[in-house]
């Protein structure tokens, strides 16, 4: 059993090992990976977090402006509803 286990398993690892996901895993760990200079890798996520602000902000704004037409229909239906409940009973 003991023999299964370690011919199917090397040879799951020798695949792994010359398959192209096994050749960026050993230069990632050798470190001959591709890294970005870090003052690339900054000015991008500089880059992303101004996006991200204006973003979140333009939806604060629609929330907001959401929230002023609900209160609007709100504020429509509930005079709509005083209005029926004021009206003389042989008004209608």
């Amino acid at each position: 059993m003991l023999a299964i286990v370690f011919i199917f398993g090397g040879g799951s690892l020798f695949l792994l090992a010359i398959s192209p996901i096994g050749k960026a895993v050993a230069e990632r760990i050798r470190g001959k990976g591709a890294h970005p200079d870090a003052g690339e890798l900054r000015n991008e996520l500089a880059e992303h977090k101004e996006t991200l602000d204006q973003d979140l902000e333009a939806v604060r704004r629609e929330v907001a402006e959401l929230a002023e037409r609900l209160d609007f229909a709100e504020r429509l239906l509930a005079k709509q509803r005083e209005g029926d409940r004021l009206a003389p009973p042989g008004a209608r």
